[in-house]
């Protein structure tokens, strides 16, 4: 119930957002034109009105808003706040969907060539977070006067053993939210059924919250059976397990409900997103740097002996082994030679790394300075074995090596060509624990926007050559 009503609000709330967005293109022409300004020099001037050629952009980039900014809105978690947000946790995702989309639509005239004042765009950001701003403000107006009718408020009562039901009520606050109000504490374990619904009638309770250890489950299905009876919500509180990580959600599975525990990213339209920028960002990035990968290719067949790609298997998602491409940097003879190596291994672990590698050809050296010997991957994440962002896929042989087994939990999700771990430094860091730390700390806190600063940080990393290993 809780749910459902939920994502009716959101669904309205959406639709209103992208009203919002499609609405501030024509407010923000509007403002340029009642202004006459030019903040950035001269620039075309376009018409605004439906008929004319020169309008028509602004009728589809209309459209496109309305579909497109709700869902940016949602990858940045705008719509899985709580009623009672504050005003700090409403504008960042508000602030960056709205770069976003405004950066989108900057790419789509530069690319479709379509002549859009540089003043109107900048009016459009402003007006758009504006306008939803009030909208929100409005909004938390509204659903504090509701929820302090007290017609409107969820009667509950509490059923649990003493401390169970004492940890409910600091949950819920203390009586201090307005949307659920405790009528009184029933205890499991002292209470017969027939006065748990007798105090039902007395309080005219709505909900029966049930937070009760799963030793109770015979306790709880006569207390289930009797609001069956009298029309009675039931609440379970599905916290039978102590987990440290795993986020808990429900699910259906043919009919059956489930309790789902994960704790990589569940799939949403982040992931979604996620999934679009690899393969446009990929197939993009190999035909603009088709003739770079022509040069590497060339220079790595004329300097040595051996074929143009290294192949190798590595461990992808929860550690399935995918064959993974790189310009080859080494003498052929490379793998053979590995154990001459382990004493000079600079990395702790099951993780093999010699700066000085011998191995190393004068062309692998500078592909490798520079990362361009990582650039076949592209190919990886078009295959979708591989993703832009993402922990650094790992040899097959050095994963069955792990002595700690929570070092796994950095195959739950895809491997990718950069991670938080490029970008912090990769040389200095000795420890494999703490290459670990990192990816786990990617995992835990991955949102669209994280892999997108990545992304952007691994381009200085990458041109100044601090991305060497």
């Amino acid at each position: 119930m809780l749910r459902n009503q939920r994502q009716i609000e959101n669904a309205i709330s959406k639709l209103i957002d992208g009203l919002f967005f499609a609405s501030s293109l024509w407010l923000a022409h509007g403002l340029r034109s009642a202004l006459n300004v030019d903040l950035f020099g001269a620039e075309p001037e376009i018409a605004s009105f439906w008929g004319e050629p020169s309008g028509r952009p602004y009728v589809w980039i209309s459209l496109l808003l309305l579909f497109s900014a709700p869902i940016t809105l949602n990858t940045q978690g705008f719509y899985s706040q709580s009623y009672w947000t504050s005003r700090k946790q409403i504008f960042w995702p508000l602030a960056k969907a709205t770069m976003i989309v405004t950066l989108g639509i900057i790419l789509g005239i530069f690319v479709l060539k379509i002549q859009l004042t540089r003043s109107v765009i900048l009016f459009f950001a402003i007006i758009c977070v504006l306008l939803i701003w009030i909208k929100e403000e409005i909004w938390q107006f509204i659903q504090h006067k509701r929820m302090a009718r007290s017609e409107l408020q969820k009667r509950l009562i509490l059923l649990g053993s003493e401390s169970e039901t004492q940890e409910m009520l600091k949950r819920i606050g203390d009586g201090k939210n307005k949307n659920y109000r405790v009528m009184m504490e029933f205890n499991i374990n002292q209470g017969p059924i027939n006065e748990l619904i007798q105090n039902l009638h007395e309080h005219s309770a709505n909900v029966v919250l049930i937070n009760a250890g799963h030793t109770k489950f015979d306790l709880i299905e006569k207390v289930i059976n009797a609001c069956e009876l009298e029309g009675v919500e039931v609440w379970l509180a599905a916290d039978f397990f102590n987990t440290q990580i795993a986020r808990t959600t429900v699910d259906d599975f043919y009919g059956v409900p489930l309790l789902v525990f994960q704790t990589a990213p569940a799939p949403s339209l982040q992931s979604l997103g996620k999934q679009i920028i690899d393969y446009i960002g990929a197939f993009t990035m190999i035909l603009c740097l088709c003739p770079i990968l022509l040069i590497c290719a060339l220079s790595v067949k004329l300097t040595s002996q051996g074929p143009i790609f290294f192949r190798q298997k590595r461990s992808g998602i929860n550690g399935r082994p995918f064959t993974m491409y790189k310009f080859r940097s080494m003498n052929t003879n490379a793998e053979q030679r590995k154990h001459e190596l382990e004493a000079m291994n600079e990395m702790s672990g099951p993780v093999f790394k010699v700066s000085s590698d011998p191995r190393i050809t004068p062309v692998g050296k500078f592909l490798r300075k520079y990362s361009l010997d990582e650039l076949p991957q592209l190919i990886n994440v078009l295959q979708g074995s591989m993703s832009l962002v993402g922990p650094r896929p790992l040899p097959v042989d050095e994963t069955k090596r792990f002595e700690d087994l929570s070092h796994r939990r950095r195959l739950s999700v895809k491997p990718g060509l950069t991670c938080l771990w490029q970008i912090s430094g990769r040389n200095e860091v000795k420890d494999f624990s703490d290459w670990v730390r990192l990816d786990l700390e990617y995992i835990d806190n991955w949102s669209l926007w994280l892999d997108i600063k990545i992304l952007a940080k691994t381009i200085p990393v990458v041109f100044i050559g601090t991305g060497a290993h």
